[in-house]
């Protein structure tokens, strides 16, 4: 089942990067959540918008929403990956791929690529956004900036 606009956002379980427990309910209750799948650490589109959304993370803040980012690297990829581009959001590992399985996200590229999707999820768990880009890397961070803001006004 793929997740998609209008949808209930699947609940998760998570460590936080300080090391906290937490879930996807307990996070949303308290401000939007930006959840992205992209494909593994320390490649050339993946760091860009790793990077991207690390240098646009105060204007997420601002708007009321967490980033949170999803992929199937170790939890020690993510961290060394984390400590070298100074990441300031939690990178999830999803060895197993039942979070990226649970949201629908598709493969890409003849199905080699785990898929680069963003979702923008709001305080009462509904999908708001969805963006599906295995290469415009850096346009989910725009693109999920637009909607937060336009959520944030209405």
């Amino acid at each position: 089942m793929t997740i998609k606009v209008g949808d209930e956002a699947p609940d998760f379980n998570f460590t936080h990067k300080n090391g906290s427990p937490a879930s996807l309910k307990s996070l949303r209750q308290q401000k939007a959540v930006v959840l992205y799948f992209y494909p593994k650490d320390d490649t050339p589109g993946c760091t860009a918008q790793a990077c991207s959304f690390r240098d646009a993370y105060e204007d997420f803040i601002q708007a009321g929403a967490e980033v949170i980012g999803v992929s199937s690297d170790e939890t020690s990829s993510h961290e060394s990956f984390a400590a070298k581009h100074r990441l300031p959001f939690t990178l999830l590992s999803d060895a197993d791929g039942s979070l990226r399985k649970s949201y629908g996200v598709p493969r890409s590229f003849l199905g080699l690529l785990p898929g680069r999707v963003t979702y923008v999820i709001d305080r009462e768990g509904i999908v708001r956004h969805v963006f599906n880009s295995q290469l415009q890397a850096t346009k989910h961070i725009t693109e999920a900036l637009d909607v937060l803001k336009r959520l944030s006004a209405a």
